[in-house]
């Protein structure tokens, strides 16, 4: 029996080995409100956040999640989210802060970086370049607890409670997380995709998740230039 322990502890530690994503993406084929990517950090608490990707999509009748993460206390507890009407919200504990004037192009890669710290309480979107209105979402609290990120699907509860309505359909890539506000230059290069400083919570190349149903990890789609 101990060594049946034994085996599955060092099964379940070279399942959590990191993986150099870099060149790849992650592909969500269908409408489903089962498959994601869990993706596993081992921090509990933030006081500051930027998060970066980039993502290519259809989706243009409906709301969509980008990115996903949740605490036992908040289901949105950092919730990049795509409203119907072509608005960015950004929700922060729950509480929400939207954003106009982000033009969502059609079958093309598109890169977005938010950030928001709780002294100030002001979040941030950067959308293909351009950066948003500051505005204030939710302040005096870090972001703290059990947290699991997921990609794919809007947590409606900590890890679960999944909606078709909310999911994504298209490809995700380049996904970076800081437990600091990135400078606008730091946001520049990432967006030129430019050398920049790789996420210190979440690094695109080293990544550690988990896959639950049919989601693919395939190489980018690169167009040949002549």
């Amino acid at each position: 029996q101990m060594a049946l322990v034994l085996l599955l502890v060092m099964l379940t530690a070279c399942a959590a080995v990191p993986q150099d994503l870099s060149g790849k993406m992650f592909t969500f084929p269908e409408v489903t409100n089962t498959a994601h990517v869990r993706i596993t950090t081992s921090r509990q608490e933030f006081s500051a956040v930027t998060v970066c990707l980039r993502f290519f999509t259809d989706l243009h009748n409906r709301d969509y999640s980008i990115f996903s993460l949740a605490t036992p206390s908040f289901d949105n507890d950092f919730l990049i989210f795509k409203k119907e009407n072509g608005v960015t919200e950004l929700n922060i504990r729950n509480k929400i802060a939207e954003f106009v004037g982000q033009e969502y192009g059609l079958n093309v890669w598109h890169s977005i970086c938010t950030t928001w710290d709780s002294a100030s309480g002001l979040g941030q979107v950067w959308f293909d370049g351009n950066p948003s209105s500051r505005k204030l979402i939710s302040s005096g609290t870090n972001i703290k607890g059990s947290i699991l990120i997921v990609l794919g699907q809007e947590q409606d509860s900590h890890g679960g409670a999944f909606d078709t309505n909310q999911c994504f359909v298209g490809m995700m890539s380049d996904v970076h997380m800081w437990d600091y506000t990135l400078s606008p230059c730091e946001i520049q290069h990432y967006m030129s995709d430019l050398t920049f400083t790789p996420g210190n919570v979440l690094n695109w190349k080293a990544l550690d998740f988990q896959i639950t149903g049919r989601v693919l990890t395939e190489d980018k789609q690169k167009l040949c230039c002549y």
